[in-house]
């Protein structure tokens, strides 16, 4: 006559192992833990440094309006998209605390790169110089522009994070592709509008304008979904090798 575990609420000779935890509503509450690895492991300075690199390269490609037939957009729309799907890596494996510090860490190094451009711009060019038109040209100092870039960039990112983060401490480990591609489109919708208002408002024509926001959004999100494999694997390789991942509720 089998008997049954006070623990486990099974007979012995219907789980094999006597006090084994079975219980439905334990395993669903598990299964929506949101774990989150430290800041300090392994990886996340090699994903801050990256993230950085692609939002300069990316601010100093934007200053080139580029026009294919009637699809109107800048430089920065081919390293960009990468710079949220690296914000999401960070945010899933390393949560928001984490996030928003590479927020305001490429937010401080495009100010400092805006700022050493600005001063080599203003230093007299040296004999034999002729490329000073040029230079300008680039990396000139366009106030309307960098205030675009660094607002669009700085309230996109942290919603991206924030979002990305209140959904998984919602639904737990399940569902990655919900709260990658539910941040990413309220992160680059707010920040391809605030760009385009601030940078390009009563500067290109209303029907341009708005073609450029349409297509600037639809564009990024695009990106997203392209690359929603890749972002699978990394998160999958990242979380399996940090040791400080772990399925427990965080803090971040």
């Amino acid at each position: 006559m089998s008997q049954k575990s006070p623990e486990s609420g099974r007979s012995e000779s219907e789980s094999g192992q006597p006090g084994r935890t079975t219980d439905p509503a334990h395993t669903t509450s598990a299964a929506r833990f949101a774990a989150f690895a430290s800041s300090r492991g392994r990886y996340y300075a090699v994903f801050l440094a990256v993230f950085c690199a692609v939002l300069i390269i990316s601010n100093i490609s934007a200053t080139k309006v580029i026009g294919f037939g009637p699809v109107v957009t800048d430089g920065g729309a081919f390293l960009f998209p990468i710079a949220y799907i690296l914000g999401d890596v960070i945010s899933e494996v390393y949560g928001f605390k984490a996030a928003r510090k590479a927020v305001i860490t490429g937010f401080g190094l495009q100010i400092l790169a805006t700022f050493v451009f600005w001063l080599v711009l203003i230093s007299p060019p040296g004999p034999g110089y002729e490329n000073q038109d040029a230079f300008a040209a680039v990396l000139g100092f366009y106030p309307r522009i960098v205030a675009a870039s660094l607002v669009g960039y700085f309230v996109g990112q942290l919603l991206n994070s924030w979002v990305l983060v209140a959904v998984k401490k919602r639904m737990g480990e399940s569902k990655l592709w919900v709260r990658l591609l539910t941040s990413t489109g309220v992160g680059e919708f707010v920040d391809t509008l605030l760009f385009c208002i601030i940078a390009f408002a009563g500067v290109i024509p209303g029907l341009d304008f708005l073609n450029y926001i349409i297509v600037g959004f639809v564009y990024k999100v695009a990106v997203e979904i392209i690359f929603l494999p890749v972002t699978y694997r990394v998160i999958k390789l990242v979380k399996r090798h940090e040791p400080s991942y772990e399925l427990e509720e965080a803090e971040a």
